[in-house]
Parts: structure tokens; sequence; C-alpha cells
């Protein structure tokens, strides 16, 4: 007798639509992951960075006994004889002039992974392409108008990622999961907390935010830090 062997003919419609359910839970599921994991490697990228631009910094303070700020420009003029726009009012500017010394090897080393920035084209021999909208994601902090002095070696000099590229000490909290970083004059990048109220850095293990000045503050009563922000890509 003849036997008749039922071959299935792919999935039915109803396990089709089981099947992509499972796929699509498993995707919900591994999305968040995915982001955090993603938003946690350009932290470690932005914290490598913020140390490496802490070591151009302090070489650039043995040079001209002075962290970068409008006075020095001249003497890196001077020195290098660079056509880069060493003077203005962002901290490309300044960090510029850690370029034109050949301190800083690249311009890859301002780069932070936010709203406002894009990747660096190492391009900077030329003034319109050093450090050009966008390259740089730090924002720097001075004393007032002119470099902060370092008698603290914990006071910050260099913080990241700012909201909006703003000057007013506010963070973007959605960067690097509600963290901002901290260069410190000691070159130790601190991972300052972002409260979520009002977007300020708040201190490690206190309740002070960053620019807070007092007798019991990194600043103490002289010194005037604002933070001189980034420019945003066009």
């Amino acid at each position: 007798m003849k036997t008749t062997i039922n071959r299935r003919q792919g999935f039915t419609l109803v396990e089709l639509l089981v099947v992509i359910m499972i796929i699509a839970a498993l995707a919900a599921l591994s999305a968040p992951m995915l982001i955090n994991q993603r938003k946690q490697a350009d932290l470690v990228t932005a914290t490598s960075n913020a140390r490496q631009i802490g070591q151009a910094l302090l070489e650039f303070d043995n040079q001209y006994s002075s962290y970068p700020d409008q006075s020095t420009a001249q003497a890196v003029q001077d020195a290098t004889g660079t056509q880069l726009s060493l003077t203005g009012n962002t901290s490309n500017d300044m960090f510029r002039q850690l370029l034109a010394t050949g301190i800083a090897p690249s311009e890859e080393l301002f780069y932070v992974k936010t709203p406002y920035t894009k990747k660096a084209d190492n391009v900077f021999t030329t003034a319109d392409r050093a450090l050009s909208p966008g390259e740089n994601g730090f924002g720097y902090l001075m004393n007032g108008n002119v470099a902060i002095s370092s008698s603290n070696s914990a006071r910050p000099i260099a913080v990241t990622p700012l909201l909006n590229a703003q000057t007013d000490g506010q963070f973007d909290a959605s960067t690097f999961n509600a963290k901002a970083i901290v260069l410190r004059i000691d070159n130790s990048a601190v991972a300052y907390t972002i409260r979520p109220t009002d977007k300020q850095a708040i201190t490690p293990g206190g309740s002070r935010t960053l620019l807070q000045t007092g007798n019991d503050t990194v600043w103490g009563t002289d010194t005037n830090p604002v933070i001189i922000a980034p420019q945003r890509k066009n």
C-alpha cells in the first residue's frame, strides 16, 4: 500500500504573528540596554579625552605660566607665528591655543558626542578649520575673563556636556545618563550628578553646585568661576 506523507508548507499566519510578536518583545527589552551601553561607551571616550585635555593644559601652564586666556594668546602668537584665531569668547578659541603650540596633537581629544557636536576632521592648519563650530564639546572654566589660578588642584577647568552649549551651568542629562564630566586641575575626570530639578552639576557626596563659591568650596570667596561655552555645530 502506498503511504502518503503530508509535508508542511512553511508557517501558518498565526505562527508568523507569534514569531513577530516575540521578536518585537525581545527588541523592546534589549533596546534600553543597548542605548545605555552606547551612552556608557561615549562616557568612557569623553572621560579619556578630558584627561588628555588636562595633560595638555598642564603642559601649557608649564610653558606659559598660565592656562589659556586672552593674555596668553599674544605669547603663543609670538612664539609660534600661528595664523589661527586665538582670542574670542568661546572655549574653542581658548583650546585653539593648545593646537597652535603643538601641545595638543589633534582635534580629536576635544570631541564629545552631544547634540551640539560633530566628529572632528582633524584639519587645523588654517583659521577657518581649526576647532571649527561643533568640533569641541568641552566648556572651559575661567575666573571672570582671566585664567583660573592653579592654587587649588581640585578646581574644575573643563566640563561636558553643557545643555545646548550654554554658559549658565546647566548640563544635558540625556547624554550620559544624568552625569556630567568635570575635569579638575589635578587631571582627575570626575562624574558629577546632574540634578533633575535645575540641570545643575552637583559635587560628589554633597549638595553644592559646580560654580558655587564660598569659604567651604574649591573656589573660595575671591574667584568668579564662569563657564566659557563651546561653539555649536552649524
